[in-house]
């Protein structure tokens, strides 16, 4: 799958992978992350956050059509069992406090997989236990590197 995968306590690295690899790549997360249902991607634009996101939608058995949230700022999807998981999308946010009116804490309280692109504009508001994805991506040759750790903040 990968060049190297290394695993430690609360945290998971994949040294190189391609698009291609991201179904063994979804998986992998999900069952690393255990029961954590708040997730935040972090990431350049472009790095492929939304991209995962689908994946990981796949894995979870999600059986609606997956995009980004970027103007609703929240989309929901239901697995094959009618179960919700809500992805958002913070990146045309101003303050922190709109996220509030969207009833962020609502979803977040609810125990569904919750999905944040560009969490760091919400940041005062989170709190709790979360897993964190750091994507990057080697210019020259589009593998992409990621990091899951599972914090409490």
């Amino acid at each position: 799958m990968t060049k190297s995968l290394f695993l430690e306590k609360n945290h998971l690295k994949i040294d190189s992978y391609t698009l291609d690899e991201l179904p063994k790549v979804a998986k992998a997360l999900v069952t690393y992350a255990g029961t954590s249902r708040i997730w935040r991607f972090d990431g350049q634009m472009g790095v492929g956050k939304t991209s995962l996101i689908k994946q990981l939608c796949k894995e979870l058995k999600v059986v609606d059509e997956v995009s980004s949230p970027t103007f609703s700022l929240v989309n929901e999807y239901r697995t094959e069992d009618q179960v919700p998981v809500y992805h958002f999308d913070f990146y045309r946010l101003e303050k922190p406090e709109e996220a509030l009116d969207i009833g962020l804490y609502d979803y977040l309280d609810s125990g569904c997989y919750c999905f944040i692109e560009w969490a760091e504009k919400i940041d005062p508001l989170l709190d709790g236990l979360l897993t964190r994805i750091s994507i990057g991506i080697d210019s020259t040759t589009h593998a992409r590197t990621m990091e899951l750790e599972n914090y409490e903040v």
